[in-house]
C-alpha cells in the first residue's frame, strides 16, 4: 500500500496555507464555509479552516516539502537515528577504554582472579578457557601501552563526534551533513570490506550493505558532487516544484516559461 507522505506529514505537523496576491490564484485557494473561511494546504491540497499562514506573491510561496521530498526526509532521519545510536555506543566504548587505561593493572589482576575461578567450571564442560579467542583478545589488550590506549580512546571519541554531527545534520536535512556523510562513510568502506575478508558475519554484511546504499542514495538523490546537475539542478527542482504546487492546487495549468 502506497504511503501518502503529504497527508501523513500534515496529520503530524499541521497544514501549511498561503494566500497569493494574484486574484485568479487567491480565489481558487480560498473557500468560505458556514464556520468560517478556509484555505487549501500547499502540501496535501485539503482545505484548512482559519487565516492563511502567509500571503504575498505566488513566487514567494514557501518551499513546502511534499511527496518525494518528504520521503527523502524520512530516509535521512532514519540514517540520522542510526548514526546517533552508533555515535553514543562508540562514546561508551571510548570511555571504557579510557578508564581501562587508567586502571589497567587492577583490571588485569581482577580478570586473572576470575579466570582462575571459572577455569575448572568451564573445564567440566570441556571448554578450555586458556585457548579461548575471547580470553586471548582480552589478555592481548592488557599488553597495550597506557599511551596507546589513550590514543585509541581519543580516536574513538573523534569518530563518535563525526557520527553525532552527521546525525544532527541529517535530521535537519542540511546539505553539508549529506556531503559529510557520503565522504565519511565512503572512507570507511575499504576497512569494512577488509574486515569481511578476515571474518564474515551477518552484522558486518548488513552494515556494509547499508553504508553502500546510504552513500549511493544520498549522492544521487541530493545531486551531490555535481551528479545529475548538481546543486543548481537540485535548487531549481525544489523551487519549480513549489511554484507548480501553488498553481496546481489552484486548478490552473502551470506556466511553461
Amino acid at each position: 500500500m502506497a504511503i501518502d507522505w503529504d497527508r501523513r506529514h500534515c496529520a503530524r505537523k499541521g497544514h501549511v496555507t498561503y494566500a497569493p496576491d494574484e486574484p485568479r490564484l487567491r480565489v481558487r485557494l480560498h473557500a468560505q464555509t458556514a464556520v468560517g473561511e478556509a484555505w487549501r494546504c500547499l502540501r496535501c491540497g485539503d482545505f484548512a479552516l482559519g487565516e492563511p499562514h502567509g500571503e504575498g506573491p505566488a513566487a514567494d510561496a514557501p518551499l513546502v516539502p511534499r511527496g518525494k521530498v518528504l520521503r527523502d526526509l524520512f530516509i535521512l532521519r532514519f540514517l540520522a537515528i542510526e548514526r546517533a545510536v552508533r555515535g553514543v555506543f562508540i562514546v561508551l566504548v571510548a570511555v571504557a577504554v579510557w578508564k581501562f587505561s587508567n586502571s589497567q593493572d587492577a583490571v588485569r589482576r581482577l580478570f586473572n582472579e576470575y579466570l582462575d575461578t571459572f577455569r575448572p567450571v568451564f573445564k567440566h564442560f570441556h571448554y578450555d578457557l586458556d585457548h579461548s579467542p575471547v580470553v586471548g583478545s582480552i589478555q592481548k589488550a592488557f599488553g597495550y601501552k597506557h599511551s596507546t590506549l589513550r590514543l585509541v580512546a581519543a580516536l574513538l571519541l573523534a569518530y563518535a563526534l563525526i557520527e553525532l554531527v552527521e546525525a544532527v545534520g541529517l535530521w535537519y536535512a542540511k546539505r553539508w551533513a549529506e556531503y559529510l556523510t557520503v565522504v565519511a562513510t565512503a572512507a570507511f568502506l575499504p576497512l569494512e570490506i577488509y574486515e569481511l575478508t578476515e571474518k564474515v558475519s551477518y552484522l558486518k554484511i548488513a552494515t556494509l550493505v547499508l553504508n553502500i546504499l546510504a552513500v549511493l542514495y544520498i549522492a544521487l538523490a541530493k545531486r551531490l558532487f555535481g551528479l545529475r546537475g548538481g546543486r543548481k539542478a537540485f535548487d531549481e527542482e525544489r523551487h519549480s516544484a513549489s511554484l507548480l504546487e501553488v498553481e496546481e492546487s489552484a486548478g490552473v495549468a502551470p506556466s511553461l516559461s
